[in-house]
């Protein structure tokens, strides 16, 4: 099927959830607007996720949908806007679905079993070796665009800017060297534990001579509140805040330690040295992306990747990672950053 890039005015991607994918997916957006000058991107996500992509100036603009939402009426709603190309980047059977429905010209997805009927430009069925950002770059192939770019996007907006420069001012962090942790964790697997928390920041204040800046959100509260209270004085609990607001902080921070979560990526993205701590999911496949991170895993166990939201077991990957392991890691990192 030939398109003729230049008559290509408006492309719709659609990454619904979760807050890391959508952030890896935009990998793709330099590959798009270099091939399709004329074209404005648009998104499509679940209505919670909407926040990873604001302030991004690559994205025109972001429509939303809930996750119960009738297909009909999505597609319907996105027929209105009249594309001329919508990427799956998900291709899950309701994403699947939306793009067949949604009247564009062209339809790009990829071929898992089941869901070839919705798109006339299909991908691969496999996933592949490489890290899942990379995997959003296949769909790109088949369009014929030459990948120039494998950067991923995170913005920080004025009004968030303001909010983290009148934080760290008014604790005086600027003066600090601050390391940034994230305990959350869309899966109870993913979560490293609060105990296992309070070992490796006592011996990061002890090593790096840094403040540990507690960054959470909803959810993640009490193992915040019990992180905070074994390290007293050496530590700060961030504010209440909104994705973006959290986004600007850690922009803030000089290393970021994260489980695998959206905030993670978020901090890769934006050129923060980060650190993943790593244990149902594949770090090589998942760990953050960017030349200045790293990924902590105990390898050496036999259930280690094992893509179970909840551990079966007692959490043996987390509850037995070394800190050793980690210290050392961010001793390495660090170094890439000084030199």
């Amino acid at each position: 099927m030939k398109i003729i890039p230049s008559e290509i005015k408006k492309i719709l991607c659609i990454k619904p959830r979760g807050i890391g994918d959508i952030v890896l997916s935009t990998i793709i957006l330099d590959n798009l607007i270099a091939h399709y000058p004329n074209a404005k991107i648009d998104y499509l996500t679940e209505h919670f996720a909407k926040h990873s992509l604001k302030n991004n100036p690559l994205v025109h603009k972001v429509l939303t949908m809930h996750k119960t939402e009738f297909v009909f009426k999505v597609a319907m709603r996105i027929r209105k806007e009249k594309y001329d190309m919508v990427i799956d980047l998900w291709s899950n059977p309701r994403s699947a679905q939306i793009t067949f429905l949604s009247g564009a010209k062209f339809k790009v997805g990829f071929a898992y079993r089941g869901r070839k009927y919705a798109y006339n430009i299909l991908g691969t069925s496999s996933k592949g070796e490489h890290h899942s950002a990379e995997h959003n770059l296949e769909l790109l192939k088949q369009l014929g665009i030459i990948i120039i770019s494998k950067k991923v996007h995170s913005y920080i907006g004025s009004l968030e800017k303001y909010f983290a420069d009148d934080f760290f001012a008014e604790n005086k962090l600027d003066e600090e060297k601050v390391f940034g942790i994230i305990p959350a964790g869309g899966w109870d697997s993913k979560r490293c534990d609060k105990e296992k928390w309070v070992e490796i920041c006592s011996e990061l204040v002890k090593i790096f001579n840094c403040k540990i800046l507690i960054l959470w959100g909803p959810g993640d509260e009490t193992d915040a509140e019990f992180i905070k209270s074994n390290l007293q004085e050496h530590c700060l609990l961030a504010p209440k805040s909104t994705l973006p607001q959290m986004a600007a902080m850690i922009s803030k921070c000089d290393l970021v330690i994260a489980n695998d979560s959206g905030p993670m990526h978020i901090s890769a993205a934006l050129g923060v040295s980060t650190l993943g701590i790593f244990c149902p999911t594949n770090p090589k496949a998942h760990g953050p992306y960017s030349q200045n991170s790293d990924y902590v895993i105990k390898d050496d166990l036999d259930c280690i990747i094992c893509n179970k939201l909840i551990c079966p077991f007692e959490h043996e990957c987390m509850r037995e990672l070394s800190v050793e392991l980690v210290l050392g890691k961010v001793e390495s990192i660090t170094r890439k950053i000084s030199s």
